[in-house]
Order: structure tokens, then sequence, then C-alpha cells
């Protein structure tokens, strides 16, 4: 076994990896529900919920999206979850008919802490990894627990010069 890097075992995704996977999600969801199969608002798990909470808002043709922002990670290393800006208390309820939905369930622990709060909500990923899928209703794809995941708005193009060769 070798010691590698986060990015060493590395999942990037790109613009259009995101939008389809977030499609996805939302054709997994459509007419599911508790409302003769629809759902009543979309919240996003901030920040990286926010895109595909979007598409699947669209998607699902749900016009009411809110957020919950919750702080698990800082450049270093994982954090205890806090919830620094609940959703609109009003739209939540005990969550029932709502969608939350992020990006990605690593170790589940911000999962966790938003179904304390909102027990009845459906909670819906792109990703998931092992140790955090318990926390998870319905997601797109698994990966490992020691893959680390690119997303677009986490990287930016630039220029990589040719292994051979500079004409």
């Amino acid at each position: 076994m070798t010691d590698r890097l986060p990015h060493e075992k590395g999942f990037h995704v790109s613009w259009d990896q995101i939008h389809r996977d977030a499609r996805a999600l939302a054709w997994r969801l459509d007419k599911q529900g508790p409302d003769n199969g629809a759902w009543r608002a979309v919240v996003a798990i901030t920040r990286g919920g926010m895109a595909p909470a979007m598409i699947v808002a669209r998607e699902l043709d749900i016009r009411t999206v809110d957020t919950i922002s919750v702080k698990s990670y800082n450049h270093q290393a994982q954090t205890p979850p806090r919830v620094i800006k609940a959703p609109n208390a009003d739209i939540m309820g005990d969550g029932t008919g709502v969608l939350v939905i992020d990006d990605l369930v690593d170790t589940g622990k911000t999962l966790e802490l938003v179904r304390q709060q909102y027990p009845k909500a459906h909670f819906a990923t792109v990703y998931a990894k092992p140790s955090g899928r318990p926390m998870v209703d319905t997601y797109i794809t698994e990966v490992s627990q020691d893959t680390w995941i690119f997303f677009p708005w986490d990287m930016a193009l630039q220029y990589v010069e040719p292994y051979r060769g500079k004409d």
C-alpha cells in the first residue's frame, strides 16, 4: 500500500457531469414526494448543494427554494458541524415534503445535524461515500471513502506544459 495525498485518488467532476448527475437525481426523486408525489420545497446545503438543488428544483418545477448553511470544514480539516444560517421555519416545519440537497455525503456528520432538526425531510445527494451513506435517502453515485471529489466550482482551467517538446 502506498501513502497517497487526497488528490491522488481524485474524481474530477465537470460542470457537464454535475448537471447530468443532478438531473438524474431529479428523475429519481420525481413523483416520490408525500403530496401525491409532489415536493413542497427544496433546501440546499450551502455551498456545495446549491448547484444540484437549483437543477433539481428546475427539473421538478419546485419554486420554493431555501438554504441551510452548515460549516463543517476549514481549509485544513473537518470540524464539528454547526448551522450558521437556518432555512425559513415556515417552509421547513418538521421537514415533511422538503427535499434537502447536498453535493456529497462524506462522513455523514453534516446530514446527521440537519436530520436531527428536520427528521421528516428527504435527504438527497449527488455523490455518497460509504461512511455517510446511511444519512442519505437518495443518491446517484457512490465513491470510495478515500476518493477526493474535485467539484467544478473548486477548480480552474489552466495551461499545462506538454510532456515532450516545447514547439
